[in-house]
């Protein structure tokens, strides 16, 4: 490694500007030494060589695992969060790496099935006499489109509206999967990427891709990606969150929907007047009994236990087997036309699965310790979702990711708190015994940066002064930064009401999250140097806006999860149950690892400066500040507005802050 990364190696030689970092080249021989290590083998079988790598921003962190990647031989997965990061690997890291290492990587980028289009979904849907005006004027793009597209991605459709109704209809999701009875899998797009998957040396997928697969494989079917050595997880930091979605079950009435459509569309290819009428008639009654079942969940919108809507309905099992029955003599109705062909089997197991999905959410057995799922609902705008998520993911990976890999390596910006990583260790059933490094930024935040909390006397949150001073001192702030600043928000209330007070009092432009959409606002918000924008959730991360547009990062408070989500309410009992102290062990940390996120946006490059302005006191009127605090960077701390004043002044405005 020390020939590629060092002063003087390949990559000094390939790059003018390249900087050798000793935290690049250790974390780059740390991953090698991990994907050359023997296999593990403890008392249940193979468990895999585990590495955690916190690697911040201006590391490099992204070639350090590539190119030991590149060089190990093994068929290695690179899993990311986001398609930026994915992006990024394939069209400017894979190239460079090509160029310095003078061979060929070998590299796909495989996404989830439902990102292609599905032919013989296609040429049923062409052929429905029932298209709209506007379907009917896609058709003949897709078709131009399909002359000339060898990967059927939908990525390619520019024009396609990201919630366009056309594409999910088209698209190759795995329960409409006709394998190998379809009649167009000679020219299926997923057929050809699984081969080239398996000729492919690294496969660069995203976490859900990667997760979904991984629970097909267990369940005994087949996905895209072929057998790998190993995998390593970028941004690392979301691994609980996805795989959680793939362990546990989950039911809608959009799944129903879909079932029915594809089986209406099914019926008028297929079938005889006679059965047509027959299934189509039983399909379409079903819907009406999942009106009258979604009528049993409150209006108001959000997420709940569902155990409060059992405990308070009588007649709760009866209701849910009238809708599960239901769906069962659906899927008998359908399996009588297999004869047809195999899409009557496959439609069929879908309805087997929605009813089973319905009862094991549903129908929960008494809770006990053993009970390792929380079962709750969510109300939204036209649809009812029920989920069964399990608690802890830990036993799940340790099954079906630990056992099946020679090496697993996780990385990410953010892994640990107060410079500790007991907490991710613990929600991902790591051992104390894991290989752990830390690499701090080698940016200048201490000559470059400061952070600003506001002085004493400043009202906590739950404060009834708190919203309007905190306007008015972001107002101070923005007028201090000459706008340049992104503003976090914990809620979509605080973000409105701090919208509404700063768009009559200041003359920057004031980008609203919502507006429009995350690309456009990212866009106008690096063109328009002096503009602010305001922003919640997503935003926290992800944001890359070096050079003068982003000169200060305001975090309205520390970002605590609300306890009242279900999910996290079951995580928290389990904790309290398992004798644990659920506020440090895991509220604390989780919220740390967001700010250090939030935190992260402000310096991209090494020539960036600027303020990182917390507006929350508990970082010193309470006990566990002291956590958050020592998870800030080494930036210089100050309580007075006067001294930003000062900083901007003499520091940020005085350099030329204009790229990176």
């Amino acid at each position: 490694m020390k020939k590629i990364f060092a002063s003087g190696g390949l990559l000094a030689r390939h790059l003018s500007a390249f900087e050798p970092r000793s935290g690049q080249l250790r974390m780059a021989e740390a991953v090698q030494a991990t994907l050359s290590a023997d296999e593990k083998v403890g008392a249940e079988g193979q468990r895999a060589n585990v590495l955690l790598v916190e690697a911040e921003t201006g590391i490099g962190k992204t070639l350090a695992y590539l190119i030991p990647a590149l060089l190990s031989g093994q068929r290695v997965v690179v899993s990311t969060a986001t398609i930026n990061l994915q992006d990024q690997i394939l069209n400017k890291e894979i190239p460079l790496i090509e160029r310095v290492l003078g061979q060929s990587a070998s590299a796909l980028c495989v996404k989830g099935r439902q990102n292609y289009l599905c032919l013989y979904r296609w040429n049923q849907f062409r052929s429905s006499p029932q298209l709209s005006l506007v379907e009917d004027t896609n058709i003949g793009r897709i078709e131009k489109w399909l002359e000339a597209t060898s990967s059927g991605d939908r990525a390619e459709l520019s024009w396609l509206a990201d919630g366009s109704p056309l594409w999910p209809k088209i698209s190759a999701q795995s329960s409409q999967c006709l394998g190998g009875d379809c009649p167009d899998g000679a020219a299926c797009f997923v057929n050809r990427l699984r081969k080239q998957a398996g000729s492919a040396r690294l496969l660069i997928v995203n976490h859900h891709l990667f997760f979904s697969d991984l629970a097909l494989r267990q369940a005994g079917f087949a996905e895209i990606l072929p057998r790998y050595q190993a995998v390593i997880f970028d941004e690392a930091h979301h691994l609980e969150s996805v795989a959680t979605q793939f362990f546990g079950k989950n039911f809608s009435q959009y799944q129903l929907l879909d079932l029915v459509a594809d089986i209406e569309r099914q019926v008028e290819a297929d079938l005889p007047a006679k059965s047509r009428d027959k299934i189509s008639s039983f399909a379409r009654g079903l819907l009406p009994r999942m009106e009258r079942f979604a009528l049993l969940f409150p209006a108001q919108r959000g997420r709940y236990p569902l155990a409060d809507l059992i405990a308070g309905n009588s007649s709760w099992p009866q209701e849910v087997e009238g809708v599960a029955t239901g769906i069962d003599q659906l899927a008998e109705l359908l399996a009588g036309q297999s004869s047809k062909g195999e899409v009557w089997n496959t439609l069929s197991a879908r309805a087997v699965e929605l009813a089973a999905n319905l009862r094991h959410i549903c129908l929960p057995p008494e809770r006990s310790s053993e009970d390792r799922f929380v079962h709750w609902y969510e109300r939204r705008e036209r649809t009812i979702t029920l989920s069964a998520t399990p608690v802890r993911i830990a036993s799940e990976l340790e099954r079906t990711l630990y056992s099946s890999v020679q090496s697993c390596i996780m990385t990410s910006a953010t892994l640990s708190a107060g410079g500790d990583f007991s907490y991710v260790k613990e929600r991902l059933g790591l051992g104390p015994e894991t290989e752990t490094l830390q690499f701090h930024s080698p940016f200048d935040y201490e000559g470059r940066t400061l952070v600003y909390v506001p002085e004493k006397g400043f009202p906590e949150p739950a404060d009834a002064s708190y919203t309007d001073k905190v306007c008015q001192q972001v107002l101070e702030l923005l007028q201090i930064s000459q706008g340049r600043a992104l503003v976090l928000f914990t809620s979509l209330k605080a973000m409105d009401v701090m919208a509404e007070f700063l768009e009559s009092r200041i003359s920057y432009p004031v980008l609203v999250q919502g507006r429009a959409s995350r690309q456009a606002l990212l866009a106008r918000f690096k063109e328009t140097t002096d503009s602010v924008l305001l922003a919640v959730a997503s935003f926290w991360e992800g944001v890359d806006v070096p050079g003068n547009s982003l000169s200060c990062v305001i975090i309205d408070k520390l970002p605590f999860e609300v306890p009242s989500d279900p999910v996290i309410q079951a995580r928290i009992q389990a904790i309290t149950d398992g004798g644990g102290k659920p506020f440090f062990d895991f509220q604390v940390p989780r919220a740390i690892l967001t700010l250090r996120q939030g935190v992260g946006r402000l310096m991209r490059a090494a020539s960036d400066c600027g303020v990182i302005a917390i507006m929350d006191v508990r970082l010193f009127s309470k006990g566990y500040g002291r956590s958050f605090r020592a998870s800030l960077p080494p930036s210089p701390v100050v309580r007075s507005l006067s001294d930003v004043r000062n900083f901007f002044e003499q520091k940020c405005d005085s350099h030329d802050n204009s790229g990176g």
